[in-house]
């Protein structure tokens, strides 16, 4: 019994913990789509892709998981500009990669630079900071 148990155990925590699920590369693809767009700090596994899109209902997805050396490009598809910037607001720099995106004019795409670190980088819209719908993670692993 005690067996089984831990079987079931073993078998529920290695669900819970989702895939590796890593882009790589530098090439800026990945569909963008695949999964439900999470917050930060939810808990639920990141999205899989190097392709962080901006709409007027926020980032999508808001967490992304990137091999090390990757590259995130953001997209602005929103009628109204955006500045990208790493954490924290207001003087950023946590990922000075993340940095390299910041304004970004309607229809405007922008890659970070090679994010090389081991590290969850957080993000936001440094003209709207306190929007959680702009802000987000990228998790270099």
């Amino acid at each position: 019994m005690k067996f089984s148990s831990a079987v079931i155990l073993a078998a529920t925590l290695a669900v819970g913990c989702g895939g590796s699920g890593r882009s790589g590369g530098n090439d800026g693809g990945g569909s963008g789509g695949g999964g439900t767009p999470t917050g930060p700090g939810t808990g639920a596994p990141p999205v899989a892709t190097t392709t962080i899109t901006i709409t007027a209902a926020g980032v999508s997805p808001q967490r992304i998981t990137v091999s090390p050396g990757a590259r995130v490009t953001f997209i602005n598809n929103d009628a109204r500009q955006h500045q990208m910037n790493s954490d924290p607001h207001p003087n950023h720099g946590d990922c000075p990669a993340v940095d390299d995106v910041g304004f970004l004019a309607p229809g405007q795409s922008k890659q970070t630079g090679n994010l090389t670190v081991a590290r969850t980088c957080g993000f936001h819209d440094h003209n709207q900071p306190t929007q959680s719908s702009l802000q987000g993670q990228i998790i270099v692993q």
